[in-house]
């Protein structure tokens, strides 16, 4: 059975290097002040992918992402990754979007898109820490989720069988298809790239990038159509203006910080002294720091 599956990707700043620069006078990130990478929990939604992808030759991996034009940077690395081709949704309108306005573009590209099976994303981004927008896209698209995913199980006759992991175990679930579901970081890591995808794929290029090059380079790429990501606008998809980018967020952030935890006191006591160690461990129970 082969199967037509959407992977939703994210190109996120690296949060691990935020700055005094980090946002904007308008409580939007600045993007341009942070290094870029692909969302962590993403790439394991994209191994569950290939592997579904794997076990069902025929199947193709789409992966839809919505950013600024350089965004197409994380589709050519899941296509050197396994996956076949990808979307990027960019438009000045889909700026400062926060989670409805994001899930609401999503969905009418995915709309857009048409024919899918399943729709695999990351349980959440690391710009956000949210884990709203694969649910929220379910709900507006009508079709059932499953969140916190960490192994597909098993596709056949119309359903999924997914393994969850929750806070206090595991749970196994089926869901009918189409269905949004959401995968943990403690989920399979995803392969590493493919030598061969890399020097078949390394010139895939959105039209935003090909406008860039020479007439020479974009001939070579009007001769492969496997090297032409596809760009969607916020009008091709039909969205509402009033309910993309900042007229449709309500959420508004305030303001971003670097906080750095230093120890202010220490305490050495000898490794033989366990009276000592007891009250040690009686005192962080009790102001709660342990326990």
């Amino acid at each position: 059975m082969s199967l037509n599956i959407i992977v939703l990707a994210k190109q996120v700043p690296d949060t691990r290097n935020v700055g005094k620069d980090a946002m904007k006078a308008d409580g939007t990130i600045n993007r341009a002040a942070l290094p870029a990478i692909f969302n962590p929990e993403d790439l394991n939604a994209l191994e569950q992918a290939l592997r579904l992808k794997d076990q069902n030759p025929g199947s193709t991996v789409t992966i839809l992402t919505m950013g600024l034009p350089r965004a197409a940077e994380v589709i050519r690395e899941a296509i050197f990754r396994g996956a076949d081709t990808g979307i990027v949704l960019t438009d000045r309108t889909l700026g400062g979007a926060d989670t409805l306005a994001t899930s609401y573009s999503l969905a009418q590209a995915i709309r857009k898109f048409g024919n899918y099976d399943i729709i695999l994303s990351g349980r959440q981004a690391i710009d956000g820490d949210t884990a709203q927008v694969g649910p929220q896209i379910a709900e507006k698209l009508g079709i059932p989720q499953v969140t916190y995913a960490e192994e597909i199980l098993n596709l056949a006759d119309g359903f999924v069988t997914v393994k969850r992991r929750l806070e206090h175990g595991v749970e196994t679930v089926k869901s009918p298809l189409p269905c949004v579901v959401t995968v943990n970081g403690s989920a399979a890591e995803c392969r590493p790239r493919n030598a061969r995808r890399v020097m078949t794929y390394k010139r895939a290029v959105s039209p935003s990038e090909k406008a860039k090059l020479t007439p020479e380079q974009q001939a070579v790429i009007d001769a492969r159509p496997a090297l032409q990501l596809q760009e969607w606008s916020a009008a091709y998809v039909e969205a509402d203006p009033a309910q993309i980018g900042l007229p449709g967020s309500p959420t508004k952030v305030k303001a971003v910080e670097n906080v750095v935890f230093t120890a202010k006191e220490s305490l050495c006591i000898p490794a033989s002294d366990d009276a000592q160690l007891e009250q040690l461990i009686c005192d962080l129970i009790t102001n709660h720091t342990i326990g």
